[in-house]
């Protein structure tokens, strides 16, 4: 097992190693085909850390969880969406409530980073493209998103495409656990093996329609019926090897 991350230096220069403890041994980038160190350390209480790769595209499957369709059939064909880039948040940063957007929930995922060009993949192809995984917070503003014909402000205002800490590879896509807390207060709990369709199947599916490319991250879905979140509150998801991901609620 490996953990990546992406990183600032207090003088702004970026940089991108493997964390080991309190300690980042920094390495060259891209690292997508393989690790090679700089010979550089780092504290990590020296660097503030990034969203851990930087996607061309940023898919979402909807209803993927049986605990979060609350007895609805599962959705045939999945449902998927996107986010767009400048939805992205990373560890630390403030998720911002939009004006007028009404009641927004967290929701904690399984995010797939992609490791290797992958277009029309078998099962066996996709998850051999998978480098590896990270924590997600697909926030959701939900009367926009019941309201609207499509998902795009209600999933992807700025700053509610959040993930991170960092990337961890070498582990199962069925040993997976994805934990969801609001001030210290569990509110999710699922696993990759509850999944309707599982992170192989995921890949594929998307492979089959568009071309994904190292660093792209798939939302793999969110289960339970996560509360609404309030300016002030703090919530952290926390993915099997990936560390916390944590965010504190402002007001936009």
């Amino acid at each position: 097992m490996a953990v990546y991350v992406r990183f600032e230096r207090r003088d702004g220069r970026t940089g991108a190693g493997l964390l080991e403890g309190e300690t980042i041994r920094v390495i060259e980038e891209p690292f997508w085909e393989g690790t090679r160190p700089t010979g550089e350390l780092v504290a990590l209480s020296d660097v503030r850390l990034l969203p851990p790769c930087s996607p061309r595209n940023i898919v979402c499957v909807g209803l993927n969880y049986a605990s979060h369709l609350q007895g609805r059939p599962a959705p045939d064909p999945p449902t998927l969406f996107f986010k767009p880039l400048s939805s992205i948040a990373g560890p630390g940063d403030a998720i911002v409530l939009p004006a007028g957007c009404g009641r927004v929930d967290p929701e904690g995922e399984i995010v797939v980073v992609i490791g290797r060009q992958l277009k029309g993949a078998s099962r066996e192809e996709a998850l051999a493209g998978v480098f590896g995984y990270t924590a997600g917070n697909d926030v959701s503003a939900r009367e926009w998103q019941q309201r609207d014909g499509q998902w795009w402000r209600a999933k992807g205002s700025d700053t509610f495409g959040v993930f991170g800490p960092a990337i961890v590879t070498g582990l199962p896509h069925d040993g997976l656990e994805v934990v969801t807390r609001v001030n210290g207060r569990e509110v999710q709990r699922g696993h990759s093996t509850e999944l309707i369709r599982d992170i192989p199947e995921i890949v594929r599916l998307v492979s089959a329609v568009m071309t994904l490319e190292p660093g792209d991250i798939i939302y793999t879905g969110t289960p339970g019926s996560p509360p609404e979140i309030h300016p002030g509150d703090v919530v952290e998801v926390e993915v099997t090897g990936a560390g916390v991901l944590r965010n504190e609620v402002k007001a936009g």
